[in-house]
């Protein structure tokens, strides 16, 4: 008996949430942890069952009832527990406890459930996947875009001599034809191409450069659009090409616009950010700018591809928007990463302010 208050505190200062559960999901204990992840009091807890819904958790949880009346446990690496609105990834583990472990008078077997946080794992991963996959999907269309660039340039050249050789006027209407479509052709590869210049880095306010961007899309989106900011003002002025991020920034709240087709709603949110992982490096300080619409969300055939060069979900989109944007934002040694919901959709940007 002396020990059990010992066990019990041992229990509560481990950062893994802990719970107990009956075979109906009731909640028959909870640790420190497990208040906090979730978060609700242990008082809470234990009066009422843990059925979550499938919105609130990607874990089928009749898999917890299976684990109880067949006494075989399992592991899910990654499951996606919605708190408070926001996507948490953690690591759950089910262990069934024979009725002569939960307790002296348990008449059934129970379930001990752990929850591991990898939130921070799992976004270091996707990053380092994601720089690997775009780099290389990038690599393959530059070098595409070479390809096409140079006979472009002489198709273009071969009609301007020819349209001076023509003996009518009405017949250079054709050679014009072709040279302007040789030159939006090569717009387009430039496009994909990338920033050809290193940026001009000056010390800008982000609010200055979110501004232009408000009221550049303001006189593009139909009435049926709000467009709501909410700014930090306690972000410092900091280093950066505030011509690269406008158009980095302007990509993203398009992309959002067209998300919601004639109606809906965007906010701009800026943020300040502690103790930020970004490119291996670890920031003191961060800025933090949100870009959230209410539309239909991503759909999961993009989710892996999103910032990938030509991929769209849209019709008559180039899908080089994002992928343009994202390497603004990585040339000003930032990220971005998306959480998507039907009804909600964010685009997260991190920027460094200190080490």
């Amino acid at each position: 008996m002396g020990s059990r208050p010992d066990v019990q505190a041992i229990i509560d200062n481990l950062l893994t949430a802990v719970l107990v559960v009956d075979a109906e999901l009731q909640v028959l204990f909870a640790n420190t942890a497990a208040e906090q992840l979730l978060p609700l009091s242990k008082r809470r807890l234990q009066a009422m069952p843990l059925n979550l819904a499938e919105e609130e958790i990607s874990l089928d949880m009749a898999r917890i009832k299976h684990c109880i009346n067949t006494e075989q446990g399992f592991t899910d690496s990654e499951v996606q527990l919605m708190i408070d609105g926001d996507p948490r990834w953690v690591e759950i583990s089910v262990t069934p406890l024979p009725s002569s472990l939960a307790s002296p008078e348990a008449e059934q077997t129970r379930a001990l459930i752990e929850l591991r946080l990898i939130d921070q794992q799992k976004k270091i991963s996707q990053e380092l996947q994601q720089r690997t996959q775009q780099q290389a999907a990038r690599e393959l269309v530059r070098g595409l875009a070479h390809e096409i660039k140079n006979p472009l340039g002489g198709l273009r050249g071969a009609a301007q001599l020819l349209e001076r050789e023509l003996p009518r006027e009405e017949l250079k209407e054709f050679t014009q034809l072709i040279i302007a479509q040789a030159d939006r052709l090569r717009n387009l590869v430039d496009r994909l191409l990338g920033p050809q210049r290193p940026g001009q880095r000056q010390i800008t306010n982000l609010h200055s450069v979110l501004e232009q961007v408000r009221r550049l899309v303001a006189m593009e989106i139909p009435p049926g659009i709000g467009l709501e900011r909410d700014y930090d003002p306690s972000i410092p002025d900091f280093e950066m090409d505030p011509e690269q991020l406008q158009q980095a920034l302007l990509n993203i709240v398009r992309n959002a616009t067209e998300a919601l087709g004639d109606r809906g709603h965007i906010q701009i949110r800026t943020r300040t950010a502690f103790q930020v992982m970004l490119q291996g490096h670890r920031y003191r300080l961060a800025a933090e700018i949100r870009i959230i619409d209410d539309g239909p969300g991503i759909p999961d055939a993009l989710r892996d591809t999103l910032f990938y060069p030509m991929v769209t979900g849209r019709d008559g989109g180039t899908g080089l928007g994002l992928s343009i944007a994202q390497d603004l934002i990585h040339q000003h040694q930032g990220r971005i990463e998306t959480q998507s919901r039907p009804g909600r959709t964010e685009f997260i940007i991190y920027l460094p302010l200190r080490r």
